[in-house]
């Protein structure tokens, strides 16, 4: 009965040594740079380190565009304020002024003449 004992102890010994030995194979495999996990973490790190760099990019020229749409829309509002009073001075012209009349098309639409391609018109 004992050698029996020592023959499954033996057995599950060396069953554990093996699970073990390939248990460190793998972990050696994970922690790779090239193929394991660290490849991918470095990569990500990289890929990190150049969006933000696009982000830095975009919020600059974000923050350009911004300045130059808040210069426009300033040089809008002064020009609408400028049309207030060219329209408000108008109001202030006389009416008796006569109106210009524009000269009036006999037939403003234009109309496609067809000609027949035979030769007869």
């Amino acid at each position: 009965m004992t050698l029996i004992a020592d023959v499954l102890l033996t057995a599950g010994a060396f069953g554990a040594g093996f699970y073990c030995f390939v248990l460190s194979r793998r972990l050696r495999n994970f922690t790779d740079l090239e193929k394991g996990v660290g490849g991918a973490v470095a990569v990500l790190s990289v890929q990190v380190e150049d969006l933000s760099k696009s982000v830095e990019a975009a919020r600059a020229s974000a923050q350009q565009s911004v300045s130059t749409l808040t210069s426009v829309s300033e040089r809008a509002e002064g020009a609408a304020r400028h049309l207030e009073l060219l329209v408000a001075a108008m109001h202030d012209l006389p009416s008796d002024s006569p109106a210009v009349d524009l000269p009036k098309q006999a037939n403003p639409f234009f109309v496609r003449q067809t000609h027949d391609r035979a030769g007869s018109q």
